[in-house]
């Protein structure tokens, strides 16, 4: 059953998404960790395997928040990314899973070679890697 948020709050200052769903759960979810989970084809790709680690994204803002019909919001993000479509039910997995996707995208940086959280650090890049994913052909 869908979880339907009664609040959603942009906190500039903290840069949190404050939500509460209708079943009295709430969650504060940091930008930064919305815009590298971005549902976004640019981010998830279109397979598994075909994700894009995000780098530098600490300081992300999210300049709008646009309700899409009653099922999801479309934050628009200060570094330009606004393709993501964020589902009621995708911002309570966020929530209810945020200690361990967290702890993934940290262990994925290091992954990559990013030493403590470098790899959050506006204008982070994988030496030798391009700066965006190949493209699909599809407009995104």
């Amino acid at each position: 059953m869908t979880k339907i948020p009664t609040e959603l709050a942009v906190r500039q200052k903290s840069r949190v998404l404050d939500m509460t769903f209708d079943d009295g759960v709430s969650f504060s979810l940091p930008f930064e960790y919305l815009r590298v989970y971005s549902p976004s084809a640019e981010v998830r790709g279109h397979g598994v395997g075909q994700e894009v680690l995000q780098l530098g994204k600490r300081d992300v803002n999210i300049k709008a928040l646009e309700p899409v019909g009653n099922y999801a919001v479309k934050p628009t993000f200060s570094d330009g990314h606004d393709t993501g479509l964020y589902t009621f039910d995708y911002l309570y997995k966020l929530g209810s899973e945020q200690a361990a996707l967290w702890q993934d995208y940290l262990q994925r940086l290091a992954d990559a070679g990013f030493p403590a959280d470098a790899g959050r650090q506006p204008g982070a890049s994988i030496p030798g890697a391009p700066t965006r994913a190949p493209s699909c052909g599809h407009s995104h």
